[in-house]
């Protein structure tokens, strides 16, 4: 009797949980709440922590939204005589990382005396680091530009407290003028041990991972590239197999030609999407938790964008630019721009 009463509920769970796949409407459109607003901010990177939200950005400013009673706490960060430029930020249940562009590279951890602490830091007239996130508590990676011949991969695996960067002569090299754009921190993709991360420039390729950051092999893809400008800006996996990725040229953020496609074979090989359709460039995408990798919605100072339908036609349901986007669950976002964060309602 135990046995059948605990399949009966399986079987009810399962029906409830199609009923609700299937009663799921598609987005038409969002609501936009600004909650930080500043004039001398530019907020490349944004992180969800709990259901409260942390920044880093431009001037050493960097800070947490508690959500609850939706109160902001915001600071600067110096180095010396340096305010760091932040494009980069992650988390674990216990700490906060953000990490600088330009030379010298700087990743500060949450320290035990409540301030930040510097981690890791990287000099060299190359350096450029784009993104970063974590697998799970202990192990993490960020990336950024070549200064050899290979990208530039950190990793740590005693949750942020050392970092190591990978020899060249352990990841498959770049051409020249394949690197990586700092536009959203959403160049790197994980699923459980699996990594992707998307290049881009003269060169858009996605590096991949199966064993977290140990061996690394290399796939090509269809977007457009071959300028400094152009390529992919953002990668994001639903699951281990369905991944997308998009970006384009922003110096011609019109152009919709080779400038996204997904894969369903786990980054081996990708398919344009909506090609020569809108949107045109976009520099983050985010599948929406959920929706069965159906459900995307990417990003761009050109506005925001969904589909419903694995990306093979878009709407457009803002013409109010991010430059990056997280979701909090299947409704609610949070975004981030020139001068400010918002967060998003989608209906």
């Amino acid at each position: 009797m135990k046995i059948i009463y605990i399949l009966s509920i399986l079987i009810i769970t399962g029906c409830v949980s199609k009923e609700k796949q299937e009663s799921r409407k598609s987005f038409t459109k969002v609501e936009i709440q600004t909650i930080l607003e500043d004039d001398s901010l530019s907020v490349r990177a944004i992180e969800i922590m709990g259901s409260d939200l942390a920044f880093a950005a431009n001037n050493g400013m960097y800070g947490i939204y508690n959500s609850n009673p939706g109160e902001w706490n915001t600071n600067i960060q110096e180095y010396d005589s340096i305010r760091p430029e932040f494009r980069a930020v992650a988390s674990t249940s216990s700490d906060f990382f953000m990490l600088s562009i330009g030379n010298p590279a700087l990743l500060f951890k949450t320290g035990d005396t409540g301030s930040m602490e510097l981690v890791y830091k990287e000099e060299n007239e190359k350096v450029f680091y784009d993104a970063m996130t974590f697998w799970n508590e202990k192990e993490g990676i960020a990336m950024g530009d070549p200064t050899d011949g290979c990208l530039s991969i950190i990793i740590t695996r005693d949750g942020g407290k050392n970092w190591n960067k990978i020899p060249c002569n352990l990841l498959p090299p770049v051409i020249e003028g394949e690197a990586a754009f700092a536009a959203s921190n959403s160049n790197i993709a994980v699923q459980g041990d699996h990594t992707w991360i998307l290049s881009g420039g003269m060169k858009s390729r996605v590096f991949y991972s199966s064993d977290k950051g140990i061996t690394w092999e290399v796939f090509e893809t269809p977007l457009v590239q071959g300028t400094p400008t152009s390529g992919g800006y953002s990668i994001d996996f639903y699951d281990d197999s369905n991944g997308i990725i998009i970006g384009g040229d922003y110096t011609a953020p019109e152009l919709n030609k080779a400038n996204k496609a997904i894969t369903t074979d786990g980054g081996k090989t990708w398919q344009l999407i909506a090609d020569r359709q809108d949107p045109g460039y976009k520099s983050s995408v985010r599948y929406v938790p959920g929706g069965q990798a159906n459900e995307i919605v990417a990003v761009g100072f050109t506005g925001i964008s969904y589909s419903f339908n694995k990306g093979e036609t878009w709407e457009e349901l803002s013409d109010q630019g991010f430059f990056t986007i997280r979701f909090l669950n299947d409704s609610t976002a949070y975004a981030a721009g020139r001068n400010r964060i918002a967060k998003l309602k989608f209906k």
